[in-house]
Order: C-alpha cells, then sequence, then structure tokens
C-alpha cells in the first residue's frame, strides 16, 4: 500500500533507512522537517508499506520559484536521493507515482538525485561526482595515504599551530561559511536553516571550527550516519590560506571520525572541473559519477541552474564584491529556491 509519511511513523521510516545498504542520510525522514521549517517547500515522502513492512521509501519535495522553474525532486538540498526499495514491485509504484505527481503538479520535471544509474531510458546529467573513501583504523595510515603535496599542507597548518575544537553554537561556523561562499558568489543560506538542521539531527550534527590563538580560521558542519561521515557545509575566512586551514580542517575532521569508528570518508559532490573537484582528487580520492536522472514534463531540455552556466557569470562576479553582511541578508532569499 503506497502511504504518505507522518510523524507518527518517522521510527518506521528511520528503520527502513537503517537496514537498506543503498540508503544514505539524505533519505532520514528528518529532512521533511528540514525542507517544511526551513524553506517552506512542500514535500511528499512516499512509502510502500506491507502487511505492516516498509519496503520502499522516496521522498518528494516541490520547488517552485519565478526565478528558477518548478521541480518535483528526491531531493532538494541534498547530494543523493531517489528511491530506495527492498524488491521491484515496490519501486515500480513509487517511480510510478513520482512521475504521476509531477504530472499533476505540472512542473517542468522531475529529478532523482541518484548515486547509480536506476534508469537508463532517462536522461541524466554528466554535471556531478561524489568522492568516497574508506578508512583505515590507523590515523598514521590515513595521513600516508594521502599524496605527498597534499600531506605537506596538513602538516604546514599543523606546524602553523592551528587546533580544532567543536563548537556548540553556530556563530563561528556561520561567519566563516558565509564568508566562503560570498567569495565564491553563491548567495548564503540562512543561519536558520542550519539551526534546524542542529535541531533535528542533533545526534548526529557536529561542528568542527579550525583557530590560531583563539581567533576564527575556518569551520565545518559534519554529519554521522552509519559508519560514516560527511562533511557537508564548510567555509575558511581570509587567514585560511595563509596557513592551510581548510586542509587542516578536513584532515581533523577524518582524524576525529576514525577515533569514533567511523569507516567512510563522504567528501560530497562537485562539479567535474571545478576548484572543488581539483582539491578532492588532491587527497587521493577517486571520483565516482552521481546520476542525476530526469522525467521532463513541461520542460523541453534538462535544467541548467548552475554556477558553471555562462549566463550567470556576470550576478556571480557581483555577488563576490558584496558586503558580507548584505550577502547574509540578500542570500537567503535567493538560496531557498537553489535546491
Amino acid at each position: 500500500m503506497l502511504k504518505l509519511l507522518d510523524s507518527d511513523n518517522y521510527k518506521k521510516w528511520d528503520a527502513f533507512v537503517e537496514q537498506q545498504a543503498d540508503a544514505t542520510f539524505f533519505h532520514l525522514s528528518g529532512w521533511k522537517d528540514v525542507i517544511e521549517r526551513a524553506f517552506g517547500h512542500k514535500t511528499y515522502f512516499y512509502y510502500i508499506e506491507k502487511n505492516g513492512k516498509v519496503t520502499g521509501i522516496l521522498p518528494l519535495s516541490q520547488i517552485k520559484s519565478p526565478l528558477f522553474g518548478h521541480a518535483l525532486c528526491s531531493l532538494s538540498f541534498c547530494v543523493y536521493g531517489g528511491i530506495v526499495a527492498e524488491d521491484e514491485e515496490s519501486y515500480a509504484m513509487l517511480d510510478q507515482e513520482a512521475c504521476r505527481l509531477a504530472e499533476q503538479l505540472n512542473v517542468d520535471y522531475l529529478e532523482m538525485r541518484n548515486r547509480v544509474q536506476k534508469s537508463p531510458d532517462r536522461p541524466y546529467k554528466e554535471l556531478y561526482v561524489t568522492f568516497r573513501k574508506t578508512l583505515d583504523p590507523d590515523p598514521e595510515k590515513n595521513m600516508q595515504a594521502i599524496p605527498r603535496k597534499q600531506r605537506a599542507m596538513i602538516r604546514k597548518g599543523i606546524n602553523a599551530g592551528l587546533v580544532s575544537v567543536i563548537d556548540q553554537d553556530l556563530e563561528r561556523f556561520y561567519q566563516a561559511y558565509s564568508e566562503s561562499v560570498r567569495n565564491l558568489g553563491t548567495p548564503v543560506f540562512a543561519k536558520k536553516y542550519f539551526q534546524i538542521l542542529q535541531d533535528v539531527f542533533k545526534d548526529q550534527c557536529e561542528i568542527l571550527t579550525v583557530e590560531k590563538d583563539g581567533q576564527l580560521i575556518a569551520s565545518v558542519m559534519s554529519f554521522y550516519f552509519k559508519d560514516e561521515i560527511l562533511p557537508y557545509y564548510g567555509g575558511g575566512t581570509d587567514q585560511a590560506r595563509a596557513v592551510q586551514g581548510n586542509d587542516f580542517m578536513y584532515w581533523e575532521v577524518m582524524r576525529r571520525a576514525v577515533d569514533k569508528g567511523v569507516k567512510i570518508f563522504d567528501y560530497g559532490r562537485s562539479k567535474i572541473g571545478t576548484g572543488s573537484y581539483r582539491f578532492k582528487k588532491h587527497w587521493g580520492f577517486e571520483p565516482e559519477p552521481l546520476f542525476y536522472e530526469f522525467h521532463l514534463v513541461k520542460a523541453e531540455r534538462l535544467p541548467d541552474i548552475n554556477p558553471l552556466n555562462p549566463k550567470y557569470r556576470l550576478f556571480i562576479a557581483a555577488w563576490k564584491r558584496l558586503p558580507l553582511p548584505i550577502s547574509q541578508i540578500v542570500g537567503p532569499w535567493l538560496s531557498k529556491d537553489l535546491g
């Protein structure tokens, strides 16, 4: 039976996520609350139940924007998504419902953010890759597995006297994150969004901040899921480059995660050929293609809403010059529709 998730069945949904090898952090029920509370978007979290047992799930969110179009996505603001099912019948029911809903809502397109190809007959974007790596229980072996030049960057941070601490509040993280994102020409998310992430995923969310002599250098918000660590949002201040603050920061995330028994480091997605893509390659991570598959409804071609699109070049250049306080005010108005 096809059902829509309500708060009474969050535990049942999440128990299924925990049991399925191909389910990700972004399939957890908490994202329903995050997207609705932080951005006000409508969500449709479908699941299949047979004899009281969940056999498949599909989290969907709808974004209707005058600037960026009308889309149904699994899942907005997340790098992974799509259907997770333990049998073909459950998978087919969820897939059919997603297409039916997309047609009913008259969206431009339905987007499934799969880690592996699920529907070869559907178009997909060869734009994003993800970087994941198995960690050794010995931190020194993880250090030695990093290519020599990148190890030198990390050791430069260590020798500069950088230290990492775990912050409980958002203040320093948000300062480093928003400064870094502004410098890239990208609209910043509202601080409210990160507060909600902390609230909803309080047992899985951690903020690691790098400082030197008490001064903020860099900060990152990571999520723990099963035996994985996902550093998801982060950034550095102007001082970070001189002391290799970002390199040191991600090493500290890795080192501390190993101490907790984590086995997989998920560096997240990057666009092919970008600076973040090269940065992760320098760590010895190999890119894995992501299959973002589309069912087109009103759209005649795949969407191209990303910073590599030439039509956004002038906007990005102008945004980089905005004073940080203004970018923190205006940015959330735009970023809430850039899922």
